[in-house]
């Protein structure tokens, strides 16, 4: 892997750079190779879920002085669950730079949520192994600031095709379309393109591991 595009990706620069390698080595990798159970990322994940839940608490705290327990919990849920961490594990292409078994890799291990979710945690566990409490907070904060921000300003359940329609229907009724362009990978692994159309007019673009996320 080029740790070094990884390292920008995530604005960090590692001092022990073998802690990086072992947050992005999946235990499939290891024992392919026939290793150490302990160089595979499970423990950096243990120690990353524990400091991601407390970052995340943390800035929600500071920031929602007027919240509720209760509302404070439900935004931590669902800021610190496998799906917001496989999206944000995504828009740093985490998926590429993961050590794989051959058999992993085969099944589509790469594009599975849990997977890239749990690289991501065990990433953070990294970061704070080689940089302490303060690095690893940096490192959240940039990759997550802009969903944590959603939460306080009760953006978190945007139903993003609903607002789309609203801006585009300002002045009246237009006809919006999504129109899927084409399916690329394997079955279990494939990746949708998909064109958006307001009155016929071509508006935009985007692509997922499923339909409803390239919409």
């Amino acid at each position: 892997m080029n740790s070094c595009d990884f390292q920008k990706e995530i604005g960090y620069r590692f001092k022990d750079e073998s802690l990086l390698r072992r947050s992005l080595t999946h235990s499939s990798y290891v024992k392919e190779k026939k290793g150490r159970s302990c160089d595979n990322n499970e423990r950096l994940e243990f120690l990353g879920d524990a400091f991601f839940n407390a970052i995340i608490g943390e800035e929600l705290y500071r920031r929602g002085k007027q919240l509720e327990e209760g509302k404070l919990t439900k935004m931590r849920a669902h800021l610190v669950c496998e799906k917001s961490l496989a999206h944000h594990g995504r828009k740093i292409d985490i998926g590429k730079f993961i050590c794989l078994g051959k058999g992993e890799e085969y099944i589509g291990g790469r594009g599975r949520d849990a997977l890239i979710a749990d690289s991501l945690e065990a990433v953070i566990g990294a970061v704070f192994l080689d940089g302490g409490y303060e690095a690893a907070r940096e490192v959240v904060l940039k990759l997550f600031e802009g969903r944590i921000k959603d939460a306080l300003n009760g953006k978190l359940e945007s139903d993003y095709k609903t607002e789309l329609q609203e801006a585009l229907q300002t002045k009246g009724e237009v006809k919006i379309t999504y129109l899927v362009d084409r399916e690329e990978g394997p079955d279990h692994d494939k990746t949708f393109y998909v064109s958006l159309y307001c009155e016929g007019l071509f508006a935009g673009k985007g692509s997922g591991k499923s339909k409803k996320e390239a919409e």
